[in-house]
């Protein structure tokens, strides 16, 4: 089972749709490689994508220099499989895997090379968010002001008045001194 991510092209450009399928037609494949769509999913009938990326199930990366379907270590400089950039002119060595895909990938990344007959969110609508519909802007109407129910102009007048009253009831109050204890 493999978690695959297709990267859009055309008018959908810069948008990625997921799915999760046991692809087996992909197996032995290299990164860089073109596939039919319908060797990965039957509802990408007419795709043509090529293969641009994969990771393993530890979460290393396949590279396309390295040849073969096992784990290598290889010195690396900044790019792809290493991101860090300082200090300036650093490679560091890091675990990739071969670029031939096998059962031990998790996730496969593919980009759309030629278009089918359906755009991708026809086939994937549940993945394309709603876009919120535009309201229609009020017309001008002359500001009325609500008139206050006379409800709660009663309990806004009680609680000023007892605000009041809790003010002038402190100052009135003597202090009390305190204690003297020797």
């Amino acid at each position: 089972m493999f978690k695959i991510n297709i990267a859009a092209i055309g008018k959908e450009k810069g948008r990625t749709f997921r799915l999760e399928a046991e692809a087996e037609a992909l197996l032995g494949k290299k990164l860089g490689d073109i596939i039919a769509g319908e060797d990965v999913d039957a509802r990408l009938k007419g795709y043509e994508l090529a293969i641009t990326g994969a990771s393993d199930k530890a979460g290393f990366p396949a590279l396309v220099g390295v040849e073969g379907t096992g784990l290598r270590r290889v010195l690396l400089k900044y790019g792809v499989g290493m991101r860090e950039r300082k200090p300036r002119g650093m490679r560091k060595r890091k675990t990739v895997r071969g670029n031939t895909i096998t059962t031990d990938f998790v996730q496969i990344n593919l980009a759309v090379k030629k278009e089918g007959a359906k755009p991708l969110s026809e086939i994937f609508p549940e993945q394309v968010k709603a876009k919120p519909e535009e309201k229609p802007e009020p017309e001008e109407k002359p500001e009325e002001k609500p008139e206050e129910k006379p409800e709660k102009k009663a309990e806004e007048e009680k609680k000023e008045a007892s605000k009041t009253e809790s003010e002038s009831t402190s100052e009135t109050k003597p202090k009390k001194e305190a204690k003297e204890s020797f």
